[in-house]
């Protein structure tokens, strides 16, 4: 049966027939076909149907062929911006030699003085299992400071000379919530540094020869790369944590080139001046608006368990006098959380380990009795490693757990050795939050992982190794339909940005931002879903990818 919100005789500017259409819509779950008029979708129904809405030589018509239609992803939490070109990529490396190897290149393109940057190594990858150190990449970049960040982005790794022009020695001590990793022997920075003493860091850059008419066109061109891969991965709506350049996503929009709708918060913080800045932003880019929105105040509970800085009630097994590293105390936190709140803020707070994750649902609980209860859909970013009874505290709280699923198959190879099985049960635990009455909200925490799509949705539904394993998966109670996950990749989403009114979902009245996949991800096996692809990407009823 037909679905519409248009007059009997409206024409469409698009329709797509012959889909096999997942809308998400548990009313009319299933449809064959669909009409958009004016960015809107105006109808859904059977192929028949939505052929009355085609107007000879007006209307684009796209045959789907059989080919599953979904809603368009939206990225919960990817931290999106303009992709660097000279940014030297360690993600996946396992041998540590290949990081001086892309350093020594990277060296060789660069002018003395220019801090070359990276990251997306991961130790637990290499063979040794070892953290890094400065010796390899002091001595292939001599002339040049050098920064590469952890997979996390949590902790980095850096040169000698940063070292030295940042003042940092074996007598500069660990700031509140950060390490500087020494030599056991010596005492010596080893050149890894851990959360907050990332921002001992300063170094002086060389004046670049670019003048400033050519540095505006590299960030130019480096926001088009980003937004062409998120086009090319079938993701029309991202949600940026954090603070990031509305100014610029509001020229590329003027511009008619932005492909993506994309939400930009702010710090979270009880300073006045700066809220007052965040009211300003968020009457100029209300939550109403359907292409750049001012969207959450992010804050930081804890680090992550990658670089066991996550907060646990009990410490490592393999670091027995570390229980993490708190970003705040919870009276601070508790401050922030009521003064947000009290203004309307919807906030969201990086929350790895399970007391990290307990604060934070108390603050907001305290939030609650203090400023009254009202729906604001207050987030823990990532969730990871609860313990059982807060599971059902984020539904009586109305608490969203915005999570990356592929950090799960990323942690798990180190997880049980970092803090036990015990621990890990409750640890990426999407099934027990929705069964609890959880509404979730998926996302990358690009570019931390992959921005694809595909991984999370193999990762949500197998939990296992990205190479492929045996069995049912790592804590197999955990995992995911297909249709699950793609519906909190999809209406999840949505629902976290105050926006399932009309996002997330194939529907009359809703916004056309749809994907056409080169195959069923609901029957296809597990060594075939981080192979399929979007063939269309659709957004505001453009196409803005098409393969």
């Amino acid at each position: 049966m037909v679905t519409c919100a248009c007059a009997k005789h409206e024409k469409a500017s698009m329709v797509i027939i012959n889909g096999n259409v997942l809308t998400m819509d548990k009313d009319n779950p299933h449809a064959e076909a669909l009409a958009v008029s004016n960015g809107i979708i105006i109808a859904t129904g059977s192929s028949r149907e939505i052929r009355r809405y085609i107007e000879h030589g007006k209307t684009k018509v796209i045959d789907a062929n059989g080919r599953l239609v979904i809603p368009g992803f939206n990225d919960a939490h990817a931290h999106f911006g303009p992709v660097d070109p000279d940014y030297v990529e360690l993600r996946y490396v396992t041998d540590p030699s290949v990081i001086s190897m892309r350093v020594r290149q990277q060296a060789a393109r660069s002018d003395k003085g220019v801090i070359i940057k990276g990251g997306h190594w991961d130790h637990e990858l290499f063979t040794d299992k070892k953290w890094p150190t400065k010796e390899l990449i002091d001595s292939v970049s001599p002339d040049n400071p050098v920064i590469l960040s952890r997979t996390d982005g949590h902790s980095i790794l850096v040169n000698s000379r940063v070292l030295k022009e940042s003042g940092i020695t074996r007598d500069t001590p660990d700031p509140f919530g950060g390490e500087i990793v020494r030599d056991p022997l010596t005492g010596e920075p080893t050149g890894v540094l851990k959360e907050s003493a990332i921002e001992l860091v300063k170094i002086r850059e060389s004046k670049s020869e670019r003048t400033e008419d050519e540095k505006a066109e590299y960030r130019w061109n480096g926001y088009m790369l980003a937004l062409k891969q998120a086009a090319e991965y079938g993701v029309t709506s991202i949600q940026i944590p954090g603070e990031a350049d509305f100014e610029m996503y509001r020229k590329i929009k003027q511009n008619g080139i932005l492909t993506a709708r994309i939400d930009i918060g702010g710090t979270l913080t009880y300073d006045d001046e700066k809220l007052r800045r965040y009211e300003e932003l968020r009457k100029e880019y209300p939550q109403e608006g359907e292409w750049i929105r001012f969207g959450y105040l992010k804050g930081f509970m804890d680090g992550t368990l990658g670089s066991a800085t996550a907060m646990m009630y009990e410490p490592f097994i393999d670091d027995a006098d570390n229980t993490g590293l708190l970003q705040m105390s919870y009276e601070e936190l508790e401050t922030k959380v009521l003064e947000a709140d009290k203004r309307g803020f919807q906030i969201g707070i990086h929350a790895i380990g399970p007391k990290a994750n307990n604060w934070i649902l108390n603050a907001y609980e305290k939030a609650a009795t203090v400023n009254g209860r009202r729906d604001s859909r207050h987030r823990s970013e990532h969730a990871q490693i609860l313990s059982e009874p807060d599971i059902i505290r984020f539904k009586t709280l109305g608490v969203i757990p915005s999570m990356q699923p592929t950090h799960c198959i990323t942690d798990k190879n180190f997880a049980e050795k970092r803090i036990g099985i015990e621990r890990c049960r409750w640890a990426y635990a999407w099934k027990s939050l929705a069964d609890n009455g959880a509404m979730l909200a998926f996302g990358t925490d690009y570019s931390v992982e992959s921005l694809n799509p595909m991984e999370g949705l193999y990762a949500a539904t197998t939990r296992k190794d990205r190479k492929g394993e045996e069995g049912e998966g790592w804590i197999a109670e955990e995992k995911l339909t297909m249709e699950e996950a793609i519906r909190y990749y999809t209406l999840g989403s949505a629902y976290a940005q105050f926006m399932e009114d009309r996002k997330g979902m194939l529907r009359m009245g809703y916004l056309a931002d749809v994907v056409i996949m080169n195959s069923d991800l609901l029957s296809l096996p597990e060594s075939e879903i981080m192979k399929a692809k979007a063939d269309i990407t659709i957004t505001g009823g453009n196409i803005v990818f098409e393969r």
